[in-house]
């Protein structure tokens, strides 16, 4: 049985070959097997050049990434603000909240500072909330996460990769509409000649 199913199907090499066009087959004709060794060539550009630039775009990103991680940590740093009016009053339905508070914080010397921050949940006057400040003593958001630089790593490298097979498959698609054309043009010349000799089986 196993012998007979090798037969069938013939050895992997033989099965690999028929699959890419190669094997010899009358019912296969030539622009079929460009068509299959266009596509193998462009296969094998895409794998020989998306793999190199991918990892260039993710080593280039994630150092970009890491270097305003560490700026970004370097200088900006927390303090502990005290809301000293809850001014800024909105309304929402029947409710009144507080849009924005006034606080005070110690800037990067000591020096204390005075300004608007976003209010919160339950806020009053006196209550005490942990913020991030410049390197001037602006409030400012938190330092860049980690997570960030990594997920701006991945989408570089899909991006890359994207940019690398679009050409390649434009170019397929290219070759494959001109193979058509010539397999359409085969079959036409096929059919008068069947005419002409009154073979014509659609007569």
């Amino acid at each position: 049985m196993r012998r007979s199913g090798i037969r069938r199907g013939g050895t992997p090499v033989a099965r690999l070959r028929r699959r890419l066009g190669l094997e010899r087959n009358e019912l296969r004709r030539r622009v079929d097997r460009v068509q299959r060794l266009v596509a193998l060539g462009l296969l094998l550009l895409l794998l020989g050049t998306a793999p190199p630039v991918a990892a260039l775009a993710v080593s280039w990103s994630y150092s970009a990434g890491m270097h305003a991680e560490n700026a970004e940590r370097a200088s900006r740093h927390q303090v502990v603000a005290t809301v000293t009016s809850t001014g800024g009053i909105g309304s929402s339905g029947d409710r009144y909240i507080h849009e924005t508070v006034q606080a005070t914080w110690p800037g990067v010397n000591g020096e204390p500072r005075v300004g608007t921050l976003p209010s919160w949940k339950n806020v009053k006057v006196g209550a005490h909330r942990t913020i991030w400040i410049d390197r001037h003593g602006n409030p400012t958001v938190r330092p860049r996460p980690h997570s960030r630089t990594v997920t701006d790593a991945v989408y570089a490298g899909a991006a890359a990769v994207l940019g690398c097979a679009i050409p390649v498959l434009f170019a397929y698609v290219l070759v494959r509409r001109r193979c058509d054309r010539h397999r359409d043009e085969m079959w036409d010349a096929e059919w008068a000649r069947l005419d002409a000799a009154g073979h014509n089986p659609r007569s």
